[in-house]
């Protein structure tokens, strides 16, 4: 089992370049992060270089944070925002030869916001598309994201059938569906074929998935039963140093 190390929570103090550097010499395969747009992308594609190390996935903007945006793609009247954020992911990502732009819905709630959403959707997938780039959907759960638009799996699932692109698919993060939905197992297993990301941490707390309400050692079986072939994503909170919260990558690596 092979692990990519989420910039975005882990060696935050770092910059962006300097946490490529520490994902690697700490032993992960891979990494991501959430919105690396502050960093030149060259100097973000040249620590990958360094390291040989793949981003996996970056997050389109979320808007205006300091009004309390959490993405745009789902809000009646901002398309055009929501466009600019989608072409700017989908640019970076290609510069620096990421497979996965995640599309943040943001809060919105109703049909408008769905015909809003699917619609940026299908212009998100036919640009990406040019770039060989695979657009990811996350369900949020709504203790750490009340109003998020979307949440569930099923509504995911509804939303990829709907907009019918080979290159949209299902960013799973199993502590937002075993707060929202549960069963992860048989969930992993009905929904493989539209995974295109796994993501990872302890459940309720989001700290390293050493402890909790989740047996990951059963869950990293299940999926190499499944065949899944990527590194599963580290997205969790570190209680402290980050470097010293690794010790489940030792005792989970072979599960």
């Amino acid at each position: 089992m092979q692990f990519s190390a989420n910039l975005g929570f882990l060696w935050k103090e770092l910059s962006l370049p300097d946490a490529i550097l520490a994902a690697k010499n700490a032993g992960f395969a891979a990494v991501e992060c959430h919105w690396p747009y502050d960093v030149p992308a060259e100097k973000v594609k040249a620590a990958l270089q360094e390291t040989g190390l793949k981003m996996l996935g970056l997050n389109t903007r979320r808007g205006d944070t300091s009004a309390g945006d959490n993405g745009l793609a789902a809000i009646p009247g901002r398309v055009s925002e929501a466009r600019a954020a989608i072409e700017e992911a989908i640019a970076y990502a290609s510069e620096i030869g990421t497979p996965n732009v995640h599309v943040m819905a943001g809060f919105a709630q109703g049909d408008e916001a769905r015909a809003t959403f699917l619609d940026n959707l299908h212009y998100a997938c036919e640009l990406a598309a040019q770039s060989n780039i695979t657009i990811l959907i996350e369900p949020l759960n709504h203790y750490d994201a009340p109003g998020y638009f979307l949440s569930t799996t099923q509504q995911a699932s509804d939303l990829i059938a709907l907009v019918g692109k080979t290159n949209l698919k299902l960013m799973f993060d199993c502590y937002h569906v075993q707060l929202m939905e549960g069963d992860l197992s048989h969930r992993l297993e009905k929904l493989m074929p539209l995974i295109g990301h796994i993501q990872f941490a302890s459940v309720p707390d989001r700290s390293a998935p050493d402890h909790g309400e989740v047996n990951y050692e059963y869950i990293f079986k299940l999926l190499n039963s499944l065949s899944y072939p990527k590194p599963l994503g580290a997205e969790y909170k570190p209680s402290g140093d980050t470097s010293a919260s690794l010790g489940w990558m030792s005792a989970l690596k072979h599960a």
